[in-house]
């Protein structure tokens, strides 16, 4: 309530009115004059009336103080235990509050931002956003239910922006047990074939499970090695780099009796392989038209060492030229196809015909090199289908077309056939796409017969062109043409003769994006996309565990001939395997070592500063493990000052909203009225006596 002044008249003439008023009274006064106390109230009446004094009375409502509930559901807290005990925690407090009509309660659950590839605990980020609307004057207070492993804790109390009480209840009990694996160092890249080592480490949270773990690891989906190490050491494992391309070393320990989570019981390293100096022989039977473009390729790419030899002067050529005049340099028969042929990757025998420069053995050694793992690229010409051939030696064994005897001399524009359709190397060759291929022609094939393997290409009367063939741990390809060379010359606008050669060759060598049958996992933020390639006519689902251990069925839809996609939403970080069949693919969704998953026993400790600082409480809702039980909630009237005990103080603010104000000027109406004729009368009644 209070009080203002509205004049009825100018302000200066009121004064003067009430300067005149004062003088009559004061000469009343002097004179004597009967009635001058009667007059003096009644001239004062009038002067206030004038003046209009005012009376203004306000209407407000009370506000209620916000109480924010941050409930931590992220990964690390979702346990069936931590859940129930949350779960009940949550249903206690609203419970208790539901009291107070006095409060507002706002609950805001925490979980992990799936488009966060490195997720945390963040309940702070929570309870600023619950209350930025909400003036400081009005938080009564905040209450988190969660492990108390809290990654965003502020510095102080002073940057939460609000002077009241934070409250930590904490779930789990004492003496939980955590294992968890990790890689503490690992290299980005390596170098096919030659060693890196990673280091990992094995840490026991909370109570100790004893001072050895036993530690699996396997590399692309294949057991490696197991070890049993030291908890708490940084451990080496040292391994050969076995591809181009990624590579996962999967790091995994047993999960113990009682462990909090199993998700940080596994952890990956992931490692691009990287091919470096690939060892390439290349052997011409003749000088032809297309051996250019063979050299040219292999030439072209920085990471090739190329070793090529063209037989110009095989045995059977005599022209009586002395030895010690001639400039050719001597095929080194014997080092290249015993000494040294295991250091080639691949082997290229361009238009090769049996002429006495080999020995019969040394074909047998290149057979031998293939079915160990090597790589073998036939480019066959007319030679192929003579006497002198090379399918006449112990190479036959590997080779996967053998020859009728003739040659196709006919145009044609090469295909894809319903295989080439299907196969990584030639699926989406530039210009397939239409019927013919938007490419020139070829003018000769070799006939053959019953080939093995994959034909991915065809030539005149659909007769092979392309085979590709697997020899046990090797592989082989066999080009029944010599007139690729026309497409590098642009004859009839060429073909894409640098991305089919360079693709053959990396099948050769084992690349994995081009095998004709591979399961894939991949992750692209918390999208976890799944391919599989196949030469069937259809792709099973696919299975899908979790990091939990939980499993999930996958269909695989067609996306490309022989490639079959599906692309699903990671519900949690962590190691995602897909099988399929017989075959594995890894993928590890998020950060390898996540700050949600490097501790995931609870704790009171992490919350206490702040706590402490607040005047709030920090205790376990099941200490034991058995039944949860929260503490009282009392209210304070004013700013909590000290701690409560084991009691949860929320402070009422005390604000309230204006509603209205109601105006009352009090010389107006009948009050006004009845005070300025009761003045006059008494002057009037006074002068009748």
């Amino acid at each position: 309530m209070s009080f203002a002044f509205d004049p009825l008249l100018p302000v200066w003439l009121i004064v003067a009115a009430a300067v005149a008023a004062a003088v009559l009274v004061a000469l009343g006064l002097v004179r004597g004059v009967r009635g001058t106390a009667i007059r003096a109230i009644a001239l004062a009446a009038l002067v206030l009336a004038l003046v209009n004094p005012v009376l203004f009375q306000e209407q407000r409502d009370p506000l209620k103080s916000v109480v924010a509930v941050i409930v931590d559901r992220t990964q690390s807290q979702q346990s069936d235990e931590r859940r129930r005990e949350t779960d009940a925690a949550l249903a206690q407090v609203k419970q208790k509050l539901s009291r107070y009509p006095q409060f507002e309660v706002r609950v805001a659950e925490t979980t992990n931002d799936p488009g966060n590839d490195s997720p945390s605990s963040r309940l702070f980020e929570t309870l600023s956003s619950t209350l930025q609307d909400v003036p400081t004057a009005r938080v009564a207070g905040a209450i988190m239910i969660t492990d108390g492993e809290v990654h965003d804790i502020p510095s102080d109390a002073g940057a939460l922006g609000f002077k009241a009480p934070v409250h930590a209840l904490i779930t789990g009990h004492e003496g939980e047990t955590d294992r968890r694996i990790e890689v503490v160092r690992a290299p980005r890249f390596g170098i096919v074939g030659e060693e890196q080592t990673i280091y990992f480490r094995v840490n026991d949270d909370g109570k100790a499970s004893g001072d050895t773990a036993d530690v699996d690891i396997r590399l692309n989906g294949e057991e490696t090695a197991r070890r049993s190490v030291p908890v708490g050491e940084q451990m080496p494992f040292t391994f050969k780099v076995p591809r181009g391309g990624q590579n996962i070393v999967e790091f995994s320990t047993p999960v113990l009796d009682g462990e909090i989570t199993p998700v940080n019981n596994e952890t990956v390293a992931l490692m691009d392989g990287i091919r470096q100096n690939l060892r390439v022989l290349l052997v011409s039977g003749e000088p032809h038209s297309g051996e250019r473009s063979w050299r040219n390729l292999l030439k072209a790419d920085p990471s090739v060492d190329l070793v090529h030899f063209t037989i110009l002067r095989p045995p059977e050529k005599q022209d009586g030229t002395p030895i010690d005049e001639l400039s050719l340099i001597a095929f080194p028969t014997r080092e290249l196809f015993v000494q040294k042929i295991d250091q080639f990757d691949l082997i290229v025998l361009d238009r090769y015909q049996r002429r006495g420069v080999l020995p019969i053995l040394y074909y047998d050694n290149i057979a031998r090199y293939v079915r160990d793992g090597g790589a073998l690229l036939v480019a066959a010409g007319p030679e192929y289908a003579g006497s002198d051939t090379i399918a006449d030696t112990p190479l036959a064994s590997v080779l996967p077309a053998m020859p009728t005897g003739s040659v196709a001399e006919k145009g044609f524009r090469p295909r894809l056939s319903d295989a080439g359709k299907k196969h990584p190397v030639t699926r989406d060759l530039p210009g397939a796409g239409t019927n013919p291929p938007d490419w020139g022609r070829w003018f000769r094939t070799i006939d053959t017969r019953d080939p093995k393997g994959e034909t991915v290409l065809t030539g005149a009367d659909d007769e092979p062109l392309l085979v590709l063939d697997r020899v046990e741990k090797g592989r082989v390809a066999m080009l029944l043409s010599d007139d690729g060379w026309l497409w590098a010359r642009d004859f009839e606008g060429g073909g894409p003769y640098v991305d089919l050669y360079r693709r053959i060759a990396h099948w050769l060598m084992k690349e994995p994006s081009l095998d004709e049958e591979a399961l894939r996992a991949s992750a692209k933020g918390h999208d976890l996309t799944i391919e599989r390639q196949t030469m069937g006519d259809s792709a099973p689902d696919a299975t899908v565990t979790m990091p939990d251990g939980s499993s999930r069925t996958v269909p695989l839809k067609k996306a490309e001939p022989g490639l079959y996609r599906a692309t699903m939403r990671a519900p949690e970080t962590g190691l995602f395997t897909v099988k399929e069949g017989d075959k594995t693919a890894l993928a590890h969704v998020g950060a390898v070592n996540a700050p949600e998953f490097r501790r995931t026993v609870s704790t009171t400790e992490r919350l206490a500063p702040i706590t402490d600082a607040t005047h709030g409480v920090d205790t376990r809702v099941a200490p034991s493990g058995g039944s949860v039980e929260t503490p009282p909630i009392i209210p304070v009237d004013g700013e909590v000052r000290s701690s409560s005990g084991n009691r949860i103080a929320l402070q009422e603010s005390g604000e309230s909203v204006l509603r209205g104000v109601n105006r009352m000027p009090l010389f107006a109406g009948f009050l006004g009225l009845a005070i300025l004729l009761l003045a006059l009368g008494s002057t009037w009644y006074r002068e009748g006596r």
